[in-house]
């Protein structure tokens, strides 16, 4: 069995996935962006580096603070549906037909929530969807506790291990004919799982970690120039001032 393992944020598609749905729940529920009142506080002391990720990620969600579960549910299906599915880089959407068609198994393998991720691994036709996972609820809580743990890092090689038994029996030989696609130096351990490394728009960290002639770059064409783009791209989406689909809508 062979896989080929995605990231989710900013290399499938490219934006945060995690303020881009929020910027599709705002946009039919404009009254819960006071609900990031808050957020704020655990927001500057993530700045100041004595709030952790996990915790920042939790106080982020308050912004779905009393929904009920069902009607996040059709969010999230809608978002994969008429938000995500249009935004995605064309160029990695052929990637996932070329593995398809190669008849491995894809594995999408995202800090994201799982309550839109698992939404959008079927959308895009994922054998398997590996997440971070919350404690939701029949009504969501204001600050969603994590099950487990953040799915970042080395993290996202253990829940591989644990909940997909053909990922864990993998050989060494096996792992070198998988592939791995990321943006991001946390992903390092994600690339470092297999032979062929696939780097999107990488940032100066992660192209350093690996010689040139151990990895693919890909560079598709983004909606925004630079970090100062995708972070007023990311402001935007918090209010709820985004356009929702992209160019393939």
């Amino acid at each position: 069995m062979r896989y080929a393992f995605f990231d989710l944020d900013h290399t499938l598609l490219p934006f945060d996935t995690q303020a881009l749905f929020c910027n599709f729940v705002l946009r039919r529920h404009p009254w819960r962006i006071f609900l990031h009142l808050w957020f704020i506080p655990y927001a500057l002391g993530r700045a100041a580096g004595i709030v952790s990720t996990a915790t920042t990620k939790r106080a982020f969600l308050s912004y779905l603070a009393g929904m009920k579960r069902a009607h996040l549910r059709r969010l999230a299906r809608d978002f994969a549906h008429d938000c995500v599915d249009t935004w995605i880089y064309p160029e990695l959407r052929a990637e996932i037909l070329r593995h398809k068609h190669q008849n491995r198994k894809l594995v999408l393998n995202t800090a994201s929530p799982d309550f839109y991720a698992d939404q959008i691994a079927e959308v895009l036709g994922f054998d398997h969807c590996i997440s971070t996972q919350f404690k939701v609820g029949e009504v969501v809580p204001l600050r969603p506790a994590i099950i487990g743990s953040n799915n970042k890092r080395e993290a996202k090689i253990t829940a591989m291990r644990l909940r997909l038994p053909g990922v864990a029996a993998l050989s060494e030989e096996e792992r070198f004919h998988c592939w791995s696609y990321s943006d991001s130096a946390a992903d390092i351990p994600l690339l470092e799982f297999v032979g062929n490394r696939v780097l999107v728009h990488p940032s100066g960290s992660l192209r350093a970690h690996f010689p040139e002639a151990d990895v693919t770059v890909l560079r598709p064409r983004r909606p925004y120039w630079g970090r100062v783009g995708d972070m007023l791209a990311v402001l935007r989406q918090m209010l709820g001032l985004h356009r929702e689909r992209g160019p393939q809508a």
